[in-house]
């Protein structure tokens, strides 16, 4: 009855080499996900409901923990479409993740307003900047999540079939640069 999630990746589908780097994966989209949650209830506590600037962040930050969720099994998958899409939201969310951290920490007070919330401003400003500190975590580990995931995708890709192309074609080049003038040869 309960949720159980397979850490260890089985064998065909990431290398021994990239174990290490895909428990850093995980590790990294586990602190993602309790930054965004964590963000999420402290929007919810500064009462955002009626306004329309506080349902997008909240809504932000859903699809921040839907990209995360969804990151570990895309990486090492054999889609590229999803990959390609995982990627692409996760570029997206990272920007305005940067983005809200921004305006959250250029214009406190203002942006406040702009959220209607009903509490007062002095928790407002103390809560709202701790979400900015949130934010901007959620920004860079977006960012190196988005590094290990191409680091994954691109060993895959050359332990795959399309690696045994891509490796003939080097030791080819190699071949050719062998009748170059040794000033030519690296």
């Amino acid at each position: 009855m309960g949720v159980s999630f397979n850490i260890n990746p089985p064998s065909s589908s990431v290398p021994e080499t990239n174990l290490r780097t895909h428990k850093i994966l995980v590790i990294c989209n586990y602190i993602l996900l309790a930054a965004a949650s964590s963000f999420i209830f402290l929007t919810l506590s500064l009462r955002l409901f009626p306004s329309l600037c506080g349902f997008f962040l909240i809504l932000l930050h859903v699809l921040t923990i839907i990209v995360a969720i969804s990151a570990c099994s895309v990486a090492t998958s054999g889609s590229s479409k999803w990959y390609a899409a995982h990627m692409v939201v996760t570029v997206i969310t990272a920007i305005f993740q940067g983005s809200a951290s921004v305006l959250i920490f250029m214009s406190t007070a203002d942006f406040l307003g702009y959220l209607k919330s009903y509490v007062r401003e002095e928790n407002g400003v103390v809560i709202l900047r701790m979400a900015g500190v949130l934010s901007v975590l959620i920004f860079f580990l977006e960012w190196v999540v988005l590094t290990l995931a191409f680091k994954l995708r691109y060993h895959a890709f050359l332990q795959g079939s399309n690696g045994a192309a891509a490796n003939g074609g080097l030791r080819f080049q190699d071949e050719n640069q062998k009748n170059w003038p040794w000033v030519f040869q690296a």
